[in-house]
């Protein structure tokens, strides 16, 4: 059910679909609109499980399903759309969208609600192009004025407890291609305990399946804890309080990174120069894009690089 609104402060309507990195490369987008529009509300048409990180750190005011079937109807040329959905957009002064729209369609149809502003932004870098993503994404609102956005993406989340003495591990990802072999992250875990004095957060979702128990098991278990397929907004809480992060190419890493974490990516066959999470804080750890080059020694003198506190 989408909600109407009687306020009648000016809105902007960002739609987002895609994984959750797309949505927090996506994040400046957002940043940049509320700096220069302070006095606007920006919602998100999305997944809610993941635009609900942004509605978490104050970069929007609403969020609201993409996923009703009724929303689909506006990608069938000459459909008939539902009239909650036309009252919906017609409420928006301009409306930003990262949809998958190649004829148009879609934009077409929203367009007939009464839009007054609809700018077709790409909804996927093109590779070849080596431009990062958040700077592509950043592109359309040059439309709007908007020629300097911070290609960073950064969430503002409050820790509801104190900082933790934690470092927080993802050692999985959609792809096993995209992942450092078990035996070298049970090397490193076991580093860790060996030569630190931090907990150790086991962070993971349906992809790891057994993984983080495998990687838990014979390890003390009064210094590690397993996270795994809670909500991301819980999860960002988490992260939030802890010392660091380490993980690969994934959705979690760029919220680590974004939450402002010294984040340490292991990388693999990825298109570094455009999906690579920015910041001060991060770390690329890339051997030719080869995760089997990758040493323990590799990986604990980029700790070292990004002076983490590991005590």
């Amino acid at each position: 059910m989408i909600e109407l609104s009687s306020n009648k402060k000016p809105r902007i309507l960002i739609i987002r679909g895609g994984a959750i990195g797309d949505f927090i490369l996506t994040l400046p987008v957002l940043s940049a609109l509320k700096l220069r529009f302070p006095k606007v509300d920006l919602e998100i048409l999305g997944y809610p499980r993941i635009a609900s990180l942004a509605l978490d750190g104050g970069l929007v005011k609403a969020v609201h399903p993409i996923e009703s079937p009724e929303l689909a109807m506006f990608f069938s040329k000459h459909a008939f759309v539902a009239q909650e959905w036309k009252e919906f957009f017609a409420e928006f002064s301009i409306i930003i969208s990262y949809l998958y729209d190649p004829d148009k369609i879609f934009e077409t149809n929203v367009k007939s609600c009464g839009v007054q502003q609809f700018i077709a932004a790409q909804y996927r870098p093109d590779e070849t192009k080596m431009i990062h993503a958040s700077e592509l994404f950043l592109k359309p609102l040059e439309m709007l004025t908007i020629f300097d956005g911070d290609p960073v993406a950064r969430l503002s989340i409050e820790a509801e407890l104190p900082l933790m003495s934690c470092l927080a591990l993802h050692p999985g990802s959609g792809s096993d291609s995209k992942n450092l072999s078990e035996k070298k992250w049970k090397e490193l875990i076991e580093y860790l305990l060996n030569n630190t004095s931090l907990q150790l957060l086991l962070i993971g979702g349906e992809a790891e399946g057994e993984k983080l128990q495998r990687l838990a098991q014979d390890l003390p278990i009064d210094r590690l804890e397993i996270l795994q397929n809670i909500p991301l907004s819980i999860l960002a809480k988490r992260l939030v309080r802890c010392r660091g992060y380490i993980g690969h190419d994934t959705g979690v890493t760029h919220i680590a990174s974004a939450l402002g974490l010294p984040t340490l990516v292991l990388w693999g066959p990825s298109c570094e120069a455009v999906w690579r999470p920015l910041g001060e804080r991060v770390r690329i750890l890339n051997s030719n894009n080869q995760l089997s080059k990758i040493t323990l020694n590799d990986i604990v003198r980029e700790l070292n690089a990004l002076q983490m506190d590991l005590n």
